[in-house]
């Protein structure tokens, strides 16, 4: 699977450290890195969320994690992304349930909310999650998919 990458300055650490998590995955074929690349770099989270978002509604990249400080600002940016659905998750449930429940592709997480150890485990045990559109949760993800596409 390709999984593209985005983060403003506040948690660039945290994306290079999963960026290389992710490109060590057997899982993973490719890794987009959509920025920043380091902490004097100040572009604000939305341009980079939506473009990593972007990339998974064109098909470019399967799934997308991304880092701001909370996680929630990202999170917003990339729901408004037609055909994107993210999530923030800072626990292992949460994680479960936004691909089994939700049909995920972005992960989003805050640097100045999670802990390396944790967040490197969250990406690991998401990417090992799929949805099942057969599950009693499709209507409901069909449904949420439907009303996005409303005039």
């Amino acid at each position: 699977m390709t999984v593209a990458v985005a983060a403003d300055n506040a948690g660039v650490e945290l994306k290079k450290l999963l960026a290389e998590q992710l490109e060590g995955d057997s899982r993973v074929g490719e890794v987009l890195d959509y920025g920043v690349h380091d902490d004097s770099d100040d572009r604000a989270y939305p341009r980079l969320g939506l473009a990593a978002a972007e990339a998974v509604a064109r098909g470019e990249a399967d799934r997308a994690v991304l880092v701001c400080g909370t996680g929630i600002g990202m999170c917003v940016s990339a729901n408004k992304v037609e055909g994107v659905r993210a999530t923030v998750a800072h626990d292992s449930y949460s994680a479960e349930r936004s691909i089994k429940s939700n049909d995920c592709q972005v992960l989003t997480m805050g640097a100045r909310v999670i802990g390396p150890e944790l967040a490197r485990r969250l990406v690991d045990e998401w990417l090992g999650y799929s949805f099942d559109p057969s599950s009693a949760s499709a209507a409901k993800v069909a449904y949420i998919t439907d009303y996005e596409h409303q005039s």
